[in-house]
């Protein structure tokens, strides 16, 4: 809704100036948030340091930080401080609460050290602990938690355990009829749900008084029908298959039941729900937070830490013993989601998470910063798990296509593509991948393939924009790439690529008020610094056209491209040295790309030195064979020096490689000059 102002006076309300922000780190972020889009810079930064320094794990406040150019190395914000400040939010504060508070006489079986798994309604549980990040709702539907706790909540006493609860679908989201039961034994209410069978182990069942605010939208007697039909002769649901491979000591008579048919090992990386320290699993990152992959019917959970000592350490942390051996006999435990961890096991899963926000943090600051070089070093360092992500891999991929390497570019986004088919992350800079290496036929598909699983995404008319404009059509591009703006007005690429398509209309006026847009947005969009450089360039007023490029330079100062430009804007500005240098740091940023070379050449040729220039454009010829206007430039030099002969050998060859019909023009005109004097050809 765009309501910043609303947003910043509930946040902050005028009348106490110097109040507390509510919700900790969680409203430092949306402050954070307002500020950034409304373009208050620091006071973004200011709150966004906030927020971490509350809550170390709140990747998303990194993420900003990164992108606004601000963020201090990650070794420093996931490091020693980091691991202090969560042990003193959550292990401190977990020891400080009296036994008596912790287990109280209603958790009969946890004083004799056996537990239940029982999965509880998140509706059960509706207020949280503490101003900080914890209190946003998170994926917690499958945690096992304390047969006690769950008694204590059915006789209406307050519950001493924090939980996180995930609202429930709305109504109008459940086509009229409320879900089945996900478990054929259902107990009547008067039943004990803390019944245990006859080997000892705890049986889990499902409770009726934590069942029962469940909207109902047909009868009792139609909905014991319909669970009849439906469960009558179906197999174990994924997430009972899931629990009974992760806990193999647990009761074969025990079933996880869950209220979206979840798998308890879903874990937030970016938040600071305690669960996600004690359960090892990975989650593949969507969008700008880290969060699950909703695909389909349930949740994508299969990159996992399979390694026997992790899963035993998931085992026992996330399921009780079967056999009813307390979980740390020696050492002191503490609530952790609802499931009692030791001390050690906290510390460690703390130490572990941290160390991986550590090296995504420093390789996502890199590629802010565009050292994308050094953040491919760095994400090379993560585990293969890890790796092989769709987030990870989408990173690699951008590092790429900004370093103009869009064949591994191409590689690293569709093996993303595989691993998470649903996930639209990054897959509008694939599509720009994809139209600079001409592949019309993979652009159609992915564009039809992004629009078929999110009609309301930026990014699917981002690529469907691109394949128009690679067909040349660019004015159905340009109706795409703002049906993209339309959807996600604060989408600066989109801007940007609707410049871009202005720009090949030569409709100047209407591309750069898109390339103000995108800056309005996010003015580290180098992309559209260089889109306006261009504008001015080729308006020919090239003291503006020298000032956007140098802004896109600050911003991104290894491209080699905006490095060529810059050269060219200050060559025409008379600049001729400085424009020397400027290419010869471009041609040293990347050696594959031939247009430093060749405009390094036209200056030297510029201030007649022939020899330095066929010098240039011999060692050209090795990196761009086929490039005709190499030749052409070869075939001028040769004639300055009066070598008729390979001048004409040089423009042949030049018409020979298909050159535009721009150059056929200018070669052929040449050729018919070729004995022409240079003083003569200058006064024609």
């Amino acid at each position: 809704m765009d309501l910043f102002n609303e947003a910043e006076t509930a946040l902050c309300p005028a009348n106490e100036p110097g109040g507390e922000i509510p919700n900790g780190a969680a409203g430092h972020y949306l402050l954070g948030l307002i500020y950034r889009y409304t373009d208050r810079k620091k006071s973004a930064i200011h709150h966004f340091r906030l927020a971490l320094s509350i809550d170390p794990l709140l990747w998303a406040a990194y993420e900003e930080l990164c992108i606004l150019g601000a963020a201090e190395e990650a070794t420093v914000v996931f490091g020693e401080a980091a691991a202090l400040c969560i042990q003193k939010q959550y292990l401190h504060q977990g020891l400080a609460s009296p036994n008596s508070h912790m287990f109280s006489e209603d958790y009969n079986l946890v004083s004799s050290q056996k537990f239940g798994s029982e999965d509880i309604s998140p509706r059960q549980f509706k207020h949280t602990q503490g101003n900080n990040i914890r209190d946003i709702p998170v994926n917690h539907h499958g945690t096992a938690v304390l047969s006690g706790a769950a008694s204590q909540s059915q006789n209406g006493g307050p519950s001493n355990v924090s939980f996180y609860n995930t609202p429930s679908p709305m109504a109008s989201q459940l086509s009229g009829v409320a879900p089945p039961p996900l478990c054929r034994n259902v107990q009547p209410n008067g039943s004990n749900p803390n019944t245990v069978n006859t080997d000892g182990s705890p049986r889990s069942v499902v409770n009726s008084t934590i069942q029962a605010p469940r909207r109902k939208f047909v009868d009792e007697g139609k909905l014991r029908k319909i669970s009849g039909r439906l469960f009558s002769d179906s197999g174990p649901r994924r997430s009972t298959r899931l629990a009974g491979d992760s806990g193999a000591n647990t009761n074969a008579n025990t079933m996880a039941v869950a209220g979206n048919g979840t798998n308890s090992s879903s874990k937030y990386l970016g938040s600071s729900k305690l669960s996600s320290i004690a359960l090892r699993t990975v989650t593949a990152r969507k969008g700008q937070t880290w969060a699950n992959e909703n695909i389909e019917e349930g949740i994508r959970n299969e990159v996992v830490d399979d390694s026997p000592a992790n899963l035993a350490s998931t085992t026992s942390s996330s399921f009780p013993s079967g056999d009813g051996r307390p979980l740390d006999k020696d050492g002191a435990t503490v609530l952790v989601g609802g499931v009692a961890v030791s001390c050690s096991k906290v510390i460690s899963g703390a130490s572990e998470v941290l160390g991986l926000l550590r090296t995504l943090g420093e390789g996502y600051r890199f590629s802010c910063l565009y050292r994308c070089q050094d953040a491919l070093d760095t994400y090379l360092r993560l585990p293969h798990r890890h790796y092989n992500t769709s987030w990870v891999l989408s990173q690699v991929g951008r590092a790429h296509f900004e370093l103009v390497d869009y064949i591994e570019a191409e590689r690293a986004f569709s093996l993303a593509r595989r691993v998470s088919p649903y996930s639209l992350e990054g897959m509008d800079i694939y599509s720009t991948v994809l139209y600079h290496l001409k592949e019309d036929m993979k652009l159609s598909y992915l564009a039809q393939e992004l629009i078929s699983t999110d009609r309301l995404a930026s990014q699917s008319w981002c690529a469907m924009g691109n394949c128009y404009s690679l067909q040349k059509d660019h004015e159905t591009a340009l109706k795409n790439f703002q049906r993209a703006v339309q959807l996600n007005s604060r989408f600066a690429y989109a801007h940007t690529l609707c410049g871009h398509e202005y720009v090949s209309l030569e409709d100047f006026e209407n591309g750069i008020k898109s390339y103000q847009n995108a800056l309005r947005i996010d003015s580290r969009h180098y992309n559209a610094w260089y889109g306006l450089g261009m504008i001015f360039l080729r308006q020919e007023k090239f003291d503006f056209s020298e000032h956007h490029f140098r802004m896109a330079f600050q911003i991104n100062p290894r491209s080699s491209v905006i490095m060529s430009y810059l050269g060219t804007a200050l060559h025409a500005l008379k600049k001729s040295g400085d424009a020397i240098k400027i290419m010869d740091r471009a041609i040293l940023a990347d050696r594959k790309n031939p247009l430093p070379m060749y405009q390094k050449a036209n200056i030297l040729m510029s201030l007649e030195k022939f020899d330095d220039a066929l010098e240039v454009l011999e060692e050209l010829k090795e990196y761009a064979p086929c490039e005709s206007s190499v030749y052409a430039l070869m075939g001028k030099i040769y004639k300055r020096h009066s070598m008729h002969e390979k001048a004409m050998l040089h423009f042949g060859i030049a018409l020979d490689l298909k050159p535009s019909a721009t150059d056929v023009a200018a070669i052929k005109a040449a050729i018919e000059k070729l004995h022409v004097p240079d003083e003569l050809e200058d006064n024609l």
